[in-house]
């Protein structure tokens, strides 16, 4: 199994969606994590570009230690010097030079002849090769340059010192089986092409860039360039875990492996989506909330019985912690037994099917339905509350001239006593967790939060995700409501009881439990 290196640039050419941009603390802790993900190279980043960017990379490279750092730079002095001097702290380092090679690109943006652009190409690798062994090499839009020009420059920058060739998708433009004969060609034709390693870097204008990579190691690839959450200028890039995890699942056809720690890809995915302020697509491949979630009737009774019958990989092994099982209309009994069973509750026949009636009533009427209206739904069915809180009033006061403040009433369902609680907050979803923290006796961490609309117009319900940790354990939970801060408080209450829930469990069982 041939080894493929992963070659992260996330922190360079993902930065440069627009709105993505990041602090340089922000890049040193996504870099950490990309170390933790078992990426085997880091480009983090364009040193020249801007003090900050500079800053960011000469850090990472003194402290982010077991991977290939990547100094990125233009075919000019002035970007190389800035690229050695920011990654000279670096245990082991690359440099990353690029000119454009097209005609398209050399007629327009560079207004350079060909023969000038070949000699700055040359010039530049032979100046890098004496301060640095690994020189990548890449000729700016490679598949719409022409095979003979290419060719040329390949040779060229080899022969000055070049040591991987990077043959880019620069505009997503390429088909797999053109990207795979790309490479073959390059390495077959030009002189010394057999020397040296070969790279690709794939844009996703065509919705092509993971095929594309795929061709590319057919093609004779050994490094990939990929991003977390495929991010990148216009449509973005190479997606790591798409493509780590298409190799993951069909190695043995492809004949090669990864490096990449399959438990840390939803960690990380969702770190970059909170720094740079992106969303993921509820449909995204891999990471994406939907990616595992299965709401048909017949799907959902398929999975109970064999997860294999519909899932070709186990979400569980990418650190993704949410249920399989999505509730909502086309949802049907086994799933929805099966969903009351994990709260502990177990039904009768009747019962089950009175539930059923109610549960397909709201969910006609709202689209999906959350584990708090369930439980409220099994409660009614079978006369018993079973979360051991509920929240009965909130109030906030919101203004843009003070801080927030919030009052809630909680009812203890054990009890039945009802307790009041208020704090305040720089917003309104601060000022009610501050209020709801009170009430739970376990030291809940707020880890993260989704708020989406889930129909159009001013009457449209707000859904909200939030998931909280308990000593390392993670529950989520959804709330729908058409104010939309009530329905965080109500996400947030049901991952609290979930926590509190499991708490007990295990301490009924006499397992060690949270405090």
């Amino acid at each position: 199994m041939k080894h493929i290196t992963i070659f992260d640039t996330t922190l360079r050419d993902g930065e440069q969606s627009p709105g993505a941009s990041l602090f340089p603390h922000e890049k040193i802790r996504v870099a950490k994590q990309l170390q933790k993900l078992g990426v085997d190279v880091i480009e983090p980043g364009f040193p020249a570009s801007s003090p900050g960017d500079f800053a960011a990379v000469e850090e990472i490279s003194r402290t982010v230690t077991g991977v290939e750092i990547c100094g990125f730079a233009r075919a000019l002095r002035g970007d190389i010097d800035a690229a050695l001097a920011a990654t000279q702290s670096a245990q082991r380092r690359r440099l990353h030079l690029f000119i454009s090679s097209s005609q398209i690109h050399l007629d327009f943006q560079l207004k350079k002849g060909r023969e000038e652009v070949l000699g700055m190409a040359r010039d530049m690798v032979s100046y890098a090769r004496q301060f640095v062994d690994r020189i990548e090499f890449s000729p700016m839009d490679a598949t719409r340059t022409g095979d003979e020009f290419l060719i040329e420059m390949v040779e060229a920058v080899i022969a000055a010192g070049a040591t991987i060739i990077n043959l880019p998708d620069t505009v997503g433009y390429a088909l797999p089986d053109e990207y795979e004969r790309l490479f073959r060609m390059v390495r077959t034709q030009a002189r010394q092409g057999e020397t040296v390693e070969y790279s690709a870097h794939c844009h996703n204008d065509l919705g092509l860039a993971v095929a594309n990579s795929m061709a590319a190691i057919r093609g004779g690839a050994t490094h990939i360039e990929a991003t977390i959450n495929g991010i990148g200028e216009r449509a973005g890039n190479c997606s790591l875990e798409e493509l780590t995890m298409a190799i993951a699942t069909r190695g043995e056809t492809l004949g090669v492996v990864t490096g990449i720690r399959r438990e840390e890809i939803y960690a990380t995915s969702r770190l970059v989506s909170r720094m740079m302020n992106f969303p993921i697509a509820y449909n995204k491949a891999i990471v994406g909330r939907n990616a595992f979630a299965h709401e048909a009737g017949i799907h959902q009774d398929g999975l109970l019985k064999n997860r294999s019958t519909y899932e070709i990989m186990d979400p569980e092994a990418l650190g993704i912690p949410r249920s399989m099982i999505v509730l909502g209309k086309h949802s049907g009994r086994h799933a929805l037994k099966k969903r009351v069973g994990e709260f502990g509750v177990a039904l009768t026949d009747k019962q089950l099917d009175n539930l059923f009636i109610s549960f397909k009533e709201l969910a006609d009427a709202s689209k999906r339905v959350s584990d708090d209206q369930l439980i409220s739904l099994v409660g009614d069915t079978i006369d018993v509350v079973i979360d051991p809180y509920s929240l009965k009033d909130i109030q906030v006061v919101t203004s843009n001239q003070m801080t927030r403040v919030a009052s809630v009433t909680i009812v203890d369902n054990e009890t039945g006593e009802a307790s009041s609680y208020s704090g305040n907050g720089e917003g309104p979803v601060e000022a009610i967790i501050h209020c709801i923290k009170q009430a739970i006796p376990l030291d809940v961490v707020f880890v993260d939060l989704e708020l989406h609309s889930i129909a159009s117009g001013e009457t449209a319900n707000g859904e909200a995700a939030v998931m909280v940790s308990v000593d390392g354990v993670s529950y989520r939970g959804v709330g729908i409501d058409r104010d939309v801060i009530m329905a965080v408080s109500r996400a947030y209450m049901s991952a609290c009881n979930q926590a509190v829930r499991a708490h007990r469990l295990l301490l009924q069982e006499g397992l060690p439990a949270a405090n």
